[in-house]
């Protein structure tokens, strides 16, 4: 099997489970290869992401590192089994890898739990405040560039419309809400914009007002995605560099309590409809 050019965030997280699996039964590579009947650098480069593997050899794996969930490998063999290319991919070469794996993620989402210090979340992004907010991007994008990064942007929009849509909260500071990127105009249809898709039944908007003080967040807008089983879930953070992913048990459970201590923070739906009006009044 030749190697892949560039394994997707998705082909690199089922090897990154399949090496869990096997440090998780007490394997090395070289015992995990002899339990498996194959040799070690299949093995690494099957973990690797490197090459691919079969639902059949996830399931013939799990069965000899005796992994006892089995909603666990079902998922992890629904993933080996994928052979759709994402639409995100037609933007490879031209966006960076982090903006398609974020778009991938999304895209196989069971549920989206996230927090906006200083924007609107960009599932929620109208086209006017995109543009407003890559106007002052650093380096500035080019006029093609920046066409090809609104119609990615445009298109991660697509998740909330799809067949069993994921259940999204977006909990978002009074901050984000009255920036006023692009202008007044601008940023009255964005919360407009706000209101109309808290309207959604799988989506809860709730607004957390400076009133609310402090809360456990080291300051960077988060974004939690829940897989089909737990250990599935994925943290994404932004920071000025770009995006960073997080898998491991520790930072999932402790981005988990400080999602739900945010929440806690935060206005109910309802008074958060209001909130969100009083400021599009205030503009």
């Amino acid at each position: 099997m030749p190697p892949r050019k560039a394994p997707t965030a998705r082909q690199r997280r089922l090897g990154t489970e399949l090496r869990k699996m096997r440090e998780r039964a007490g394997y090395n590579i070289a015992e995990g290869a002899e339990i498996v009947g194959t040799d070690r650098t299949t093995i690494s480069n099957t973990e690797s992401a490197r090459f691919g593997v079969s639902a059949e050899r996830v399931r013939t794996w799990a069965n000899a590192y005796h992994c006892p969930d089995a909603a666990y490998v079902d998922a992890l063999a629904d993933m080996a089994a994928e052979r759709i290319t994402g639409w995100w991919e037609e933007y490879r070469n031209e966006l960076v890898n982090r903006a398609l794996d974020l778009a991938e993620l999304e895209h196989h989402a069971a549920g989206i739990r996230t927090v906006q210090l200083m924007h609107v979340p960009g599932l929620l992004q109208t086209e006017d405040y995109i543009r407003a907010l890559y106007a002052g991007a650093v380096p500035t994008p080019s006029p093609a560039r920046l066409r090809r990064r609104l119609s990615h942007r445009l298109r991660r929009r697509d998740v909330l419309d799809r067949e069993n849509p994921p259940a999204c909260t977006f909990l978002i500071h009074e901050a984000a809400l009255r920036m006023t990127y692009g202008g007044v105009e601008v940023a009255r249809s964005q919360l407009d914009h706000l209101l109309k898709e808290s309207e959604r039944d799988n989506v809860t908007i709730r607004a957390i007002p400076f009133a609310a003080g402090g809360f456990p967040n080291p300051g960077s807008s988060t974004q939690y995605v829940y897989g089909v089983v737990p250990q599935l879930d994925t943290v994404q953070t932004d920071n000025p560099s770009g995006s960073a992913f997080l898998d491991a048990e520790t930072p999932l459970a402790n981005w988990r309590a400080v999602l739900d201590r945010t929440e806690e923070c935060s206005l109910d739906p309802d008074k958060s409809r209001e909130f969100i009006r009083t400021i599009a009044q205030q503009l």
